[in-house]
């Protein structure tokens, strides 16, 4: 999984220096499943820009990217078997201030469910961390939008997406040797969203990251 994760930010962030104003959400992920290629795993990303940033996973609207656009690329690849998930949010061109303060709440929101994540901390606590951050900042309440309209994360490992999940109402307890993603969102429909993903996993001590977390809407990419 960690080999999955490395390879994958690599894709990425040559995806992300592929921009360029008027090309399609086609180009755009295709750009990204070459680079999985030429890196030697199979991969890809699903990409949205503007306000299909908004909806969760993406929309087939056909969509050419433009200056002040949110982008949004969800994806990862298999490494024997293994799977990465990641999420990275940025601006193609300067961030507006609205723009640059969801990020910065999503991405409390984003810290504020790693720390959650304790060994024997029931799951269901971790959506409730993140999901905190991001109501207190006017958002919601629970599930309503503007705010975070699913779960805060799901398991990883052999699949993508695997029981059990950072989600209201379960109590499954948190074991070392678990995985999962973190990528609480905030929605705002008609203009963009913003997540940020990447995967843990649980240690004796607490959780870690496989990944670097993304440092700013303007350094996606460490």
């Amino acid at each position: 999984m960690q080999r999955a994760n490395d390879i994958a930010i690599v894709a990425y962030k040559a995806t992300h220096e592929s921009m360029r104003e008027g090309m399609t959400q086609g180009e755009f992920s295709g750009n990204c499943a070459a680079a999985f290629r030429a890196l030697g795993v199979s991969g890809g990303i699903f990409c949205s820009f503007g306000k299909y940033t908004a909806f969760p996973h993406g929309s087939s609207t056909p969509q050419q990217l433009k200056e002040g656009d949110v982008v949004l690329m969800d994806g990862g690849c298999s490494v024997e078997g293994y799977q990465s998930d990641i999420t990275r949010t940025f601006v193609f061109g300067t961030p507006t201030p609205p723009q640059r303060e969801i990020w910065e709440l999503e991405r409390r929101a984003q810290d504020a469910g790693f720390a959650a994540a304790k060994v024997g901390v029931a799951c269901e606590l971790v959506d409730a961390a993140a999901r905190k951050v991001i109501t207190d900042a006017g958002f919601g309440p629970g599930y309503k939008v503007p705010g975070l309209p699913h779960r805060t994360g799901h398991g990883i490992g052999l699949d993508g997406h695997e029981w059990t999940n950072f989600v209201r109402g379960n109590k499954t307890p948190i074991q070392p040797g678990m995985c999962f993603s973190d990528e609480p969102t905030v929605v705002i429909y008609g203009e963009f969203g913003i997540r940020l993903e990447d995967c843990l996993y649980i240690t004796e001590n607490g959780p870690k990251f496989f990944t670097c977390q993304s440092p700013s809407i303007d350094q996606p990419f460490e």
